[in-house]
């Protein structure tokens, strides 16, 4: 296994991952019922975060924005601005028995602790599997980690918008909730390896 070349991966076709009708926003407590209920027995989730970006030197994060939760089918998306989101988000982030995958975990480990209070257990950050897997110096990021694996290149066309306005438009919710599923599609592919 190798990491490909910037020009390879733009080579590759478009990861399609989920479409709109199977991601849900979780606004109010009917919403973080549902989504409790729907991940809480799952055994591993693909997980990531976003912020607003910090373009002032100096300017202090304000931490998580969005936290993306997701399976091989669907995928929920926590805005942090509804606390009732934060709370059914944190269940299924501090529960031992579900193992989250992704990218770059440890800051937002950090930030989910610190400015959340959320104790998030049992993550695996494939950024450092795939490097090790790989025999690479540096760890490998989720483009590089989707070309890899799974042949495809991941878009990242939202990464820089503005996750702190809300609401969200439709190439973020993709964005965001399609970062989460290739982690999670990446776990289930090295598994069966």
């Amino acid at each position: 296994m190798q990491r490909p070349t910037k020009d390879q991966i733009r080579e590759l076709p478009l990861y399609i991952g989920l479409d709109i009708l199977d991601i849900q926003i979780v606004e109010n407590e009917e919403d973080a019922a549902d989504a409790v209920k729907a991940l809480e027995n799952e055994i591993c989730l693909g997980f990531d975060t976003e912020s607003k970006p910090i373009f002032r030197k100096g300017e202090v994060s304000p931490g998580p924005t969005l936290i993306q939760l997701a399976t091989e089918t669907k995928a929920f998306l926590f805005p942090t601005r509804f606390p009732s989101a934060v709370s059914s988000a944190g269940k299924i982030l501090s529960n031992p028995n579900i193992k989250k995958v992704g990218f770059g975990l440890s800051g937002d480990n950090k930030e989910l602790r610190t400015k959340l209070n959320i104790n998030i257990v049992n993550t695996e950050d494939l950024s450092v599997k795939l490097k090790n897997l790989a025999g690479e110096k540096n760890s490998i990021g989720a483009r590089a980690a989707v070309a890899m694996v799974l042949k495809a290149r991941l878009g990242k066309g939202a990464q820089k918008s503005n996750w702190g306005a809300y609401p969200l438009k439709n190439n973020q919710i993709l964005y965001a909730a399609n970062d989460a599923h290739s982690a999670i599609c990446i776990e289930r592919s090295l598994a069966k390896n």
